[in-house]
C-alpha cells in the first residue's frame, strides 16, 4: 500500500513509513560477564588441578572461621504438650464397652465397673505425674458407674423375675381341666 505524498512537499526518503530505516545496524544487547568467574591468569591457560574429593566428607558450606555459633534466644519456644495417661484411655474405652453391654439384657453393664476402677486409678495417676487425660479418666468413671448401676437394677429384675416364675403353682398353667 503506497501512501500519498504530503502536502508540504517532504517524502520519506527509504520509502515505506512501516520498515526500518536500513543501514544503521541495530546494536545487540550487552552480554554480562559472570562476575564469580575465577579470572584467568593467563588467556588459554590450563585451570588448575581439582583437588582429591572425599566421597564420606559433609556436604555443603565449610563453618567460618574465627566465629563462634549464633546464640539462640530461650524462652520463646512452646512447652511440650504433656502426654495422655495410657489408664484414662483404657477406663473410656472399657467403660463404653459396658455401656454398649447393656444390651444384652444389661448384663454386660458389669464391665463398667472395670472402666470406673480404672478411671479413678487414672486420676491418681495424672494428679501424681502431672500427665494429659483427666478427662478421659473422668468419662470413663462417669459411664463406668451408670453402666454398672443400670447392670445391678436388670440384675436384680432378672433375680425378681425368675424368683417369681419359681414361685407360680404349676397347676394354673394347665389347660387341660
Amino acid at each position: 500500500m503506497t501512501y500519498p505524498p504530503p502536502a508540504d512537499g517532504w517524502s520519506n526518503p527509504t520509502g515505506d513509513p512501516t520498515q526500518p530505516v536500513s543501514g544503521q545496524p541495530i546494536p545487540a544487547q550487552p552480554v554480562a560477564q559472570d562476575p564469580y568467574a575465577p579470572a584467568a591468569a593467563y588467556p588459554g591457560a590450563l585451570p588448575p588441578p581439582a583437588a582429591p574429593v572425599d566421597p564420606y566428607a559433609p556436604q555443603g558450606y565449610p563453618p567460618a572461621a574465627g566465629y563462634p555459633p549464633a546464640a539462640g534466644y530461650p524462652g520463646y519456644a512452646y512447652p511440650p504438650a504433656p502426654q495422655n495417661n495410657g489408664l484414662a484411655i483404657a477406663a473410656m474405652v472399657v467403660s463404653i464397652i459396658g455401656a454398649l453391654g447393656l444390651c444384652g439384657y444389661g448384663l454386660g453393664g458389669w464391665i463398667g465397673l472395670v472402666g470406673a476402677i480404672l478411671g479413678h486409678v487414672a486420676k491418681r495417676q495424672i494428679k501424681e505425674r502431672g500427665e494429659a487425660g483427666e478427662g478421659f479418666a473422668l468419662a470413663g468413671v462417669i459411664v463406668g458407674w451408670i453402666a454398672t448401676v443400670i447392670a445391678l437394677l436388670a440384675t436384680i429384675a432378672i433375680v425378681v423375675f425368675i424368683v417369681w416364675a419359681a414361685n407360680q403353682d404349676s397347676s394354673s398353667f394347665d389347660s387341660t381341666n
